[in-house]
């Protein structure tokens, strides 16, 4: 008899060796595989139903918004790229070029777009004209390229997806309501849909997008004790304007520089997911999110309990609502306990088990995902338990990260106690810092935690001394080591 294939049992505990478990979770999950190009990746339909989820659930939020899609061009001009100095030495290590198109040798460089300013702004300037054409609020889900030398699967690849905003407004106000606005939209859909809690706030001058005015950042923590920025919203002031002139003639019959903000998240989602929720056994996905919510596995040991089984299995699927993510695994060529492991690794939410004894009792048995407890339904329960069950998980999912990030919060009063902390057990560290980026610069150093942002409740913590200098300080930061 042929040996059943091993998945969990070949998986390393995260304890062992979480970058290990990290990459292992995504092959064997088949969230995605490695490309032939360098530093690349495949994302397999598993995990691109993942993104395709995340996708639709936060483009509804967008268009809420006032927000509306278009699409821009991948290659962008080197003469474009190159008009806005600080932008381009920001991304300069990691563009790629394309030089030649069939046999000739192009007369001017195209860059691989590692953001959109230079090729939007560039159109902005046709299309904006009066300030009867503002705000104009546009997104656009796309992949960009960034020449990365190290690269993990969804958390730093060479090409990526992701979905980027870019907005023209009239005034210094309105740009900043719309940086902070579309950061709360961030907030709200990364901690309601995929259960990850952040910590909103402003990044500081090192750290912030090369060209922007402020840069404002969600960050959340993950099961190995490193930050990750979760997604970031900018406020362009008219930098990008008088680079691309963008200008518009306002109420008073004045041309004017016009105000920018941009905002993205990525593909890098799918790997803060993995890290926050997962565990020894797998993946743990998020119901709202989750590919399948709910896997139904038929338990039978000959031809007559398959085909009782088999019409229970059918009648349950047609009793459930629509909009559930439901897939029965009929697959015969392997056991139930096989099939238990690979829907567990995969971090499918609730497990439904039906057998010739729950046909006899007109009932199901479901098991949880995260705690594996039991729960047994009767099939005319079952309509409206199972989604109350996956929004209980849901919750729960949510107030378990939440738990795992305050335990592992604290406060530092010296660099001796931040380097402690982050070399012991790593984590969210709150430490005064005061603002100059030689301190920022000389704790990295020293430590390898960077300042992952400035809380917006920062200022209520009243004040302390810089953790580096000594200099009095009201400022109290994040670090952390990060991703």
């Amino acid at each position: 008899m042929t040996e059943e294939p091993r998945f969990v049992e070949d998986l390393t505990d995260q304890t062992d060796n979480f970058s290990r478990w990290y990459t292992e979770v995504i092959l064997k999950a088949e969230l995605a595989d490695y490309a032939p190009v360098r530093g690349c990746m495949v994302i397999r339909p598993y995990g691109f139903a993942l993104w395709e989820n995340i996708q639709r659930l936060l483009d509804g939020r967008i268009k809420a918004t006032g927000h509306k899609n278009a699409y821009f061009p991948l290659l962008v001009p080197e003469s474009l790229l190159a008009a806005e100095a600080e932008h381009v030495e920001g991304f300069a290590p990691q563009v790629a070029w394309v030089t030649q198109g069939g046999n000739d040798k192009l007369e001017e460089r195209l860059a691989i777009r590692p953001t959109s300013e230079a090729i939007i702004g560039t159109m902005y300037s046709k299309w904006i004209q009066s300030h009867r054409d503002l705000p104009l609020l546009i997104n656009q889900w796309a992949n960009v390229m960034r020449w990365e030398m190290t690269t993990r699967l969804f958390l730093r690849t060479a090409e990526f997806l992701w979905q980027e905003g870019h907005t023209v407004h009239r005034t210094e106000e309105e740009g900043q309501e719309e940086t902070m606005k579309m950061l709360e939209v961030y907030r709200d859909f990364v901690e309601t849909e995929m259960a990850i809690p952040v910590i909103k706030g402003r990044k500081t001058e090192r750290e912030k997008f090369a060209g922007a005015e402020a840069t404002y950042s969600i960050e959340a923590l993950m099961r190995d004790g490193k930050g990750l920025q979760a997604g970031t919203s900018h406020n362009l002031g008219q930098h990008f304007a008088k680079v691309y002139d963008i200008t518009f003639q306002d109420i008073d019959g004045e041309r004017r520089y016009a105000w920018q903000a941009s905002w993205g998240v990525s593909t890098r989602l799918i790997g803060a997911l993995i890290m926050v929720h997962g565990d020894d056994a797998g993946l743990i996905m998020p119901p709202n999110v989750a590919p399948i919510q709910t896997v139904i596995v038929p338990i039978w040991k000959n031809d007559e309990e398959q085909a009782s089984v088999s019409a229970m299995v059918s009648e349950v699927q047609a009793l459930l609502p629509k909009d559930l993510r439901v897939e029965a695994d009929m697959r015969g060529e392997y056991t139930p306990g096989w099939k238990y492991n690979e829907w567990e690794l995969r971090g499918v939410p609730v497990r439904m088990e039906i057998g010739p004894k729950d046909v006899q009792k007109r009932s199901v048995v479901l098991v949880r995902r995260d705690n594996r407890k039991k729960e047994f339904v009767p099939i005319d329960e079952i309509a409206t338990r199972l989604p109350a069950l996956l929004q209980e998980f849901q919750n729960d999912l949510f107030q378990r990260a939440v738990q795992f990030r305050e335990e592992n919060t604290c406060e530092a009063a010296t660099l001796e106690e931040l380097n402690a902390t982050i070399s012991e057990k790593r984590g969210f560290v709150k430490a005064f810092w005061c603002g100059d980026t030689k301190c920022e610069e000389a704790v990295q150093a020293e430590t390898g935690a960077t300042i992952r942002c400035i809380p917006f409740d920062a200022r209520e913590h009243g004040k302390g001394k810089c953790i580096k200098c000594g200099a009095e300080s009201d400022i109290q930061a994040l670090f952390a080591k990060a991703y």
